[in-house]
């Protein structure tokens, strides 16, 4: 069955061209261009990926990848000519998993849709993860939904990632690009400052499910380590 792709995007000749590209790579897609109409189509009409414009008419891109994150964990990819909001995009907690920066080439938006469709593929493939520590640590890669002192984390597809990462090979110290490397698999320029606040949102939703210490630690100059 072909993959679904919701390109939101209001300037049409755009949207065209990706569909275009994508319908030529054997996804199928659909187009919103107003931002207010994305809600109630994906309460209907649920898709594989979203192509997230950043500026649309009624309801910007960055409200509308919040407001999903709190029903869907659906890949979305941002597509923005504003290059000051790509920490926003990555770092906070948006819920995005990737960005295009425009201009673009059609191509470009191909091959991350299939690179991201394969990430989440390679989760899912992978056996459900069991660490055994005070708290107990539980990932269901299957489900996307990972749990930590026996209560749910709500986590962002990024935040996701990292967390699967870090406890994988736990007392081991991941250098920061390292970790870059890991979760964006596409050699983009992508800051150290963005993996701290990956890292600082995660161990905040840690805390809030009862963690007592700082189960990812700070090794400094070097990176982070879990030590659930």
């Amino acid at each position: 069955m072909k993959k679904y792709v919701l390109i939101v995007e209001d300037e049409i000749k755009i949207a065209e061209l990706i569909a275009d590209y994508l319908t030529a790579s054997h996804y199928q897609t659909e187009h919103i261009a107003n931002g207010n109409q994305v809600i109630p189509h994906l309460k209907a009409h649920m898709p594989d990926l979203i192509l997230l414009d950043l500026m649309l008419p009624e309801r910007d891109g960055l409200s509308l990848c919040q407001e999903i994150r709190t029903f869907s964990m659906v890949p979305i990819i941002m597509l923005t000519a504003r290059v000051e909001e790509i920490d926003r995009i990555l770092g906070l907690d948006l819920g995005a998993d990737d960005y295009i920066c425009k201009p673009f080439s059609p191509r470009e938006v191909v091959s991350r849709v299939n690179a991201l469709l394969r990430r989440i593929k390679h989760l899912h493939d992978a056996p459900t993860a069991l660490i055994d520590s005070d708290q107990g640590l539980s990932i269901n890669h299957e489900n996307y939904v990972a749990y930590f002192n026996h209560q749910p984390l709500q986590l962002t597809p990024a935040e996701f990632r990292l967390l699967t990462i870090l406890s994988r090979l736990p007392i081991r110290v991941h250098s920061r690009q390292q970790l870059i490397d890991q979760l964006y698999d596409d050699e983009r320029i992508v800051t150290n400052r963005t993996i701290d606040t990956h890292v600082k949102n995660l161990r905040k939703k840690l805390m809030v499910v009862g963690t007592e210490t700082d189960v990812i630690a700070s090794i400094y100059g070097i990176g982070y380590r879990w030590n659930g």
